[in-house]
């Protein structure tokens, strides 16, 4: 027995021995069979991707290409390489004991290997998790633009994006996915332009190359306290490749028309009134003049763009110089900026190692006819009230007034004896390192540092109508605001394939400061107009203690640390999550003076699962689900008070002591060590998909955005507060909504391509609270907007638990026989004029000025060398106040000129006699749809010239035509803060634009 176990035990050894050899030859053979394999991908015009997938089937092993498009891995000799990359077709390249592959793959879809940019890095659109779009230069709208986000009207589904004033140094409005604030001036999105913060105006707009918009907080969440609001990337054209003395030049002329010019009664029309008893007799001046037109002119704008490009693929540079002259409809009103910027890269140690330095300067001047502002809105207004039958000067060559009346003034006079002007430069010098110190490691600083100089001057002569209304004898005011912003950002970031996974990991540090200071005086009283405001000192009123002089001083900083982290597992389950953690300034001396702002996201594509296999309609079928949390500062400027958490004291009021005046230091805001960011807690439901090789493509989306801690100025009893009232977070809204986005492509032959793409959203707003057990509203509402003079009244409310934007005031139902008005009254009884107490209670919620729903219809045609493009958008279901109308139609004003729809009777009964008035009669459906932007193009290819590479001409126009019930001039007016909806009668009348551009290649 034990012999018999002895021979099994040394039988068992030898065995184990014998495998264990056996094994390790095997191990060994395997090991020298593995080749160091190394290579290119490119597409199929011979650029390089970035991104790539390599798979080796019997090694397991994996790699991704680098930005060149260059992979090393190890791989057995006999082994076989799967190269994979969203949007185009699969490849299997057998190794055949080759150490170099170079491969070319071929388009499938382009579309879903397009990079989009994100924050602090890029992503191929296919593996997008969060709710993000993307606007190409080919896409952009086509036609002289105030700013680039007038670019993008149209263009990206929930984004509203508004131009309500033709003033040519005015803004785009921009509203993304609804109201996140109760405080307007925070509405505005983040504009991230190359990595560095910026504004719209930044850069020209003919400079810009792709416009990313992050529209979901899982998105925008890695932007923590600045992303509530969305955030806008714009990446301008930069230097790239070997481009060789290459020279671009764009350049546009155009010209305008009011929209809908407003129809006013002309000197006969008032004079057929007089005759009829209608006004006084005594308001024939005898003359014929039309004021608005006098105030008009035929503007002419012309923009160029001259590009250089050039060096070889380790250094290369590109330089662009852009002049913006925009001449607006109304004279003195001009905005010119010059922008030149130069972009150079270079790379070293085998590309290991890159710089970029981006050098941008721009200048900028307008004329001012108002004192701190450009275009004197007000100037606007008298020419339109002005009496026709009044003479431009008077029997001694004067302007004509009528000083009796100081609400009724000479909108020429107004317009020439003011003079001022605006000027500002703004310079950035940014720079970045890029290191790769091993394969799939990426090290990045960026430093950037911006100037922004503005100084303004502005004067009013003895003859302007300040001197007979404010005695004044010639008034001139100069200020000045500088502003400086530092940001130092670092980063590092690896990426890593391993077989059938793939992720990315990033880390970040990130410092931002701001500083702005800023000074103004102001003088009346001069004894000559020669020097306007270029010798302010020559002015009295400062000498006797009237004028006024200031300055300011205001600084913030923000210190950041963020992470992300990317993960795909064979291309179907796709993984994002981040976290931001930063502290700021404005909430110093706070409890919780940092923030954490978190987000998650993830997509399943479907279209790679094994049940799709054999299926030929989808080429992606992606759901995605994310959440996120972004915040929204308690201040954004030194008007704001920034520093909440603090008690603050401020000069006041004034007391007397010791026989003279002196201005008191008193406090204005009571400390509240609990103050926080506005957060914002967002869910967005998505669904992508391509069909039949990317001939119908889309997305679904489904928000939900609650916005907690609102801040909001509560009344508190003082004492013991220092003061009657304190700011703080407590309220809550929510936004959900709907985004639809579908393109097709009907037609695509070699000489003849059809681009169509439908947009459709909507948003649902709703303030959900705004009390708690420590502060309370004292009422359930609370009022905004202002009908300004003589009128003098809220015009919109907000009540605990409904929408913001609501009109609220008298409801009319018909008019009587004398021509005024009869009310609906609280029980939906009429109530004739005289019966009705005309009080708050009897007010009635009339319409809301938010439209609920959004569309949009973009299409691109090529036939030959020939192009057309065609933007179409529209908004529906929400009201407008017609400020005009209010206060143009009523006859009861003699002196006033008026439209002429002031003679048609009220509900086809009789003309009004009712005194000036807000109510539901002014309150206008604002349903429209615009036939936006048109441009017709032609391309010159295969030019035999030695100079002229390439050209194109184009006529575009923009505004071009509209389709609405809406009598003001465009039912695009202001839908931002609290009182959305309101057509101001002040407001610059928008235009029609017509343009003729041309393109050459050098």
């Amino acid at each position: 027995m034990n012999s018999c176990n002895l021979k099994t035990r040394k039988i068992n050894r030898y065995l184990v021995i014998f495998l264990w050899s056996l094994l390790s030859a095997l191990y060994t053979n395997a090991q020298t069979n593995l080749l160091d394999i190394s290579g290119t991908v490119k597409d199929e015009q011979g650029s390089p991707l970035a991104g790539v997938s390599i798979n080796a089937k019997l090694s397991g092993r994996g790699a991704t290409t680098t930005e060149n498009g260059i992979f090393t891995l190890k791989a057995d000799i006999r082994d076989t390489l799967t190269f994979i990359f969203i949007g185009y077709d699969s490849q299997k390249v057998p190794v055949n004991n080759r150490q170099t592959i170079h491969v070319q793959l071929s388009p499938n879809n382009e579309q879903l290997s397009e990079v989009v940019v994100i924050g602090y890095g890029q992503q191929r659109k296919g593996d997008l998790t969060s709710s993000v779009a993307t606007v190409t230069a080919e896409n952009f709208v086509k036609a002289p633009v105030q700013d680039a986000g007038q670019l993008l009207q149209g263009k990206v589904a929930g984004l509203s994006i508004g131009t309500p004033s033709g003033n040519p140094t005015a803004n785009s409005q921009i509203l993304l996915r609804g109201n996140t604030t109760l405080f307007g001036a925070n509405s505005d999105p983040l504009v991230i332009i190359d990595g560095i913060p910026g504004t719209l105006k930044t850069v020209a707009p003919e400079d810009i190359e792709t416009i990313d918009v992050l529209k979901d907080g899982s998105a925008a969440a890695i932007y923590g306290v600045r992303g509530t609001n969305g955030v806008i990337i714009i990446t301008t054209k930069r230097a790239k490749g070997m481009d060789v003395n290459v020279v671009d030049y764009a350049g546009s002329a155009s010209t305008q028309t009011v929209l809908r010019k407003p129809k006013l009664l002309s000197a006969d029309n008032y004079r057929r009134q007089i005759a009829a008893g209608l006004r006084e007799v005594s308001w024939d001046h005898g003359d014929q003049t039309d004021w608005l037109k006098e105030i008009s002119q035929t503007p002419l704008t012309h923009i160029h763009n001259l590009t250089f490009r050039g060096g070889s693929n380790k250094t290369n540079y590109l330089a662009s110089a852009n002049y913006r002259y925009l001449e607006g409809i109304l004279k003195r009103s001009d905005n010119q900026t010059f922008t030149g910027r130069v972009d150079i890269n270079h790379s070293m140690l085998d590309d290991k190692l890159r710089f970029n330095l981006s050098l941008l300067n721009q200048t900028n001047k307008f004329t001012q006819t108002q004192d701190g502002g450009t275009f004197n809105g007000y100037t606007y207004r008298q020419a339109l009230i002005y009496n026709p039958t009044s003479p431009i000067y008077d029997d001694n060559g004067n302007w004509f007034e009528q000083p009796s009346n100081f609400n009724y003034e000479n909108p020429l006079s107004r317009l020439y004896e003011s003079d001022g002007l605006t000027r500002s430069v703004n310079s950035r010098m940014a720079a970045t390192v890029s290191y790769n110190p091993i394969q799939d490691l990426k090290l990045n600083a960026l430093f950037s540092y911006s100037r922004d100089n503005l100084t303004a001057g502005y004067a009013e002569t003895k003859r302007h109508i300040s001197t007979i209304r404010d005695s004044r004898n010639a008034y001139a005011s100069l200020g000045d605001r500088l502003t400086i912003d530092r940001l130092v950002e670092l980063t590092a970031e690896y990426s890593k394939t391993v077989g059938r996974h793939r992720g990315n990991i990033l880390g970040g540090y990130g410092y931002q400061d701001n500083e702005t200071s800023s000074n103004f005086i102001q003088n009346w009283d001069f004894p000559s107009d020669v020097f306007g405001y270029n010798n302010i000192g020559l002015g009295n009123a400062i000498k006797d203690g009237k004028g006024a002089i200031g300055s300011d001083k205001f600084a913030t900083n923000l210190i950041s640390f963020f992470g992300r982290i990317t993960y795909s597992y064979a291309d179907k389950y796709l993984l994002l999550a981040s976290v931001r953690h930063e502290g700021a300034s404005q909430l110093m001396g706070a409890r919780s003076p940092w923030g954490t702002f978190v987000a998650v996201s993830g997509g399943w594509r479907i279209s790679n699962e094994t049940f799709m296999a054999n299926q030929t309609l989808f080429d992606d079928l992606k759901l995605r689900a994310g959440y996120g949390v972004t915040g929204n500062p308690p201040a954004v400027n030194a008007t704001s008070n920034p520093y909440l958490a603090q008690a603050q004291l401020g000069y006041g009021g004034y007391i007397y002591s010791n026989g003279r005046w002196v201005q008191s230091l008193g406090p204005t805001t009571n400390p509240n060590p609990y103050i926080r960011w506005e957060e914002k807690h967002e869910s967005n439901f998505g669904l992508d998909f391509s069909m039949l090789k990317g001939r119908i493509s889309g997305n679904v989306d489904y928000y939900i955005r609650d916005i907690k801690g609102l801040l909001y100025d509560y009344q508190v009893p003082s004492p013991p507060n220092l003061v009657t009232t304190t700011r703080a977070n407590v309220g809550t809204m929510r936004n959900n909504g709907l985004e639809v986005n579908l393109n097709l492509v009907p037609i695509r032959r070699d000489d003849f391509e059809w681009n169509t793409s439908f947009l459709f959203s909507t948003n649902k707003n709703k303030l959900i609270s705004l009390s708690n057990e420590l502060y309370q509203t004292t009422n359930n509402y609370f009022t905004a907007g202002s009908t300004g003079e003589p009128i003098q009244t809220f015009t919109h409310i907000v009540y605990i638990g409904q929408q913001i934007g609501d009109f609220y005031g008298f409801k009319v139902i018909d008019i009587d026989e004398s021509g005024k008005w009869i009310y609906e009254g609280a029980d939906g009884s009429p109530i004739p004029y005289d019966d009705f107490n005309h009080s708050f209670e009897e007010k009635k919620v009339l319409g809301n000025g938010l439209p609920k729903y959004y569309a949009g219809w973009n299409n691109n045609f090529r036939y030959k060398n020939l192009d057309l493009s065609v933007t179409m958008r529209g908004a529906f279901d929400y009201q407008i106040l017609n400020f005009q109308r209010m206060y143009l139609e009523n006859p009861t004003l003699q002196n006033y000129n008026r439209l002429a729809s002031s003679e048609e009777p009220v509900f086809g009964k009789s003309l009004l006699s009712a005194p000036l008035e807000y109510n539901s009669y002014y309150v206008e459906n604002g349903d429209h749809w615009k036939i936006d932007n048109i441009t017709l193009g032609y391309t010159f290819d295969n030019i035999k010239n030695k100079v002229i590479k390439g050209a194109r001409i184009y006529a575009a126009s923009l505004n071009t035509f509209i389709i609405t019930g809406y009598q003001g001039i465009d039912p695009e007016v202001n839908r931002l803060g609290l009182d959305p909806g309101n057509d101001d009668r002040d407001k610059y009348p928008t235009t029609r634009t017509f343009t003729l551009g041309v393109n050459i290649s050098f």
